[in-house]
């Protein structure tokens, strides 16, 4: 059953199993110790929980019978991080709710949702008013600040974050202008791509790709009139509860490219 609406029904599950990162770091925030029983492989946060919660495989490689072992209460499972058929899969035998996040509206309803879902109205309450002041001031900061950017999220090929993304929506905020905006989702470009699009910042991410100082120098030769730099990929894609932190690291970065 793949759960469609939130209510106030007072069902709260007694068994948690989370299929996407930056949610998982969510259930961590609000308190779920107990009640979350399963994490992907790629749930690094918290460090304690990857230590010690049942990983159940990965994202797009759920490994359904250890999840049907835990007897979960509810899968919390994400539109485009896991695979549609594998949550079809696990829905028609356990409550799934599926999150579809590509903005920080949307992240905020969703932490609203998991908040009613698990009995953490209040906290995640608490939460969306601290995430909403955090990038009201961010957005007061880079108001007049707009630079020609590009996002890379992969490499052989490159592959860049365009329009209806979360990453874009986070660029636009950082003050940024996306010069893949005219693309949908996350297309494969070229060097030659990026010369034409007069891509003045250039924003290499640590994940799911992790691209380091070497892919800064091989692209800086081609891109000599670019500012390159390596940028920590949680920022702009997790969209739990550690969008607390993003407002700060992007008024960095704006400095970093101001200079």
């Amino acid at each position: 059953m793949i759960l469609h609406a939130v209510t106030d029904s007072g069902f709260i599950p007694g068994r948690i199993v989370s299929l996407v990162p930056s949610q998982t770091e969510l259930l961590h925030y609000l308190g779920l110790e107990e009640e979350t029983v399963g994490i992907t492989k790629f749930c690094v946060h918290p460090r304690t929980w990857f230590a010690t919660k049942t990983r159940v495989g990965g994202t797009k490689t759920v490994n359904k019978e250890m999840i049907d072992r835990l007897e979960p209460g509810l899968i919390i499972a994400n539109k485009e991080e896991n695979i549609r058929e594998q949550v079809e899969a696990l829905a028609a035998d356990h409550p799934v709710w599926v999150t579809d996040v590509n903005n920080l509206e949307d992240a905020l309803q969703m932490i609203r949702d998991i908040g009613q879902l698990t009995g953490r109205k209040e906290k995640a309450g608490t939460l969306i008013n601290e995430i909403s002041h955090g990038f009201s001031t961010l957005e007061n900061a880079t108001m007049n600040s707009q630079k020609r950017a590009a996002y890379l999220i992969w490499k052989d090929p490159y592959m860049a974050a365009a329009s209806g993304t979360f990453i874009d929506d986070m660029l636009g905020r950082c003050g940024f202008e996306n010069v893949f905006a005219g693309k949908s989702r996350y297309p494969e470009i070229t060097v030659s791509q990026l010369q034409l699009a007069n891509c003045e910042l250039l924003l290499l991410s640590s994940e799911p790709y992790p691209f380091k100082q070497k892919h800064i120098d091989e692209l800086q030769v081609q891109l000599p009139h670019t500012r390159i730099i390596c940028t920590d990929g949680e920022m702009f894609s997790w969209y739990g509860s550690r969008l607390r932190l993003a407002p700060s690291y992007f008024k960095t970065l704006q400095t970093v490219f101001s200079k």
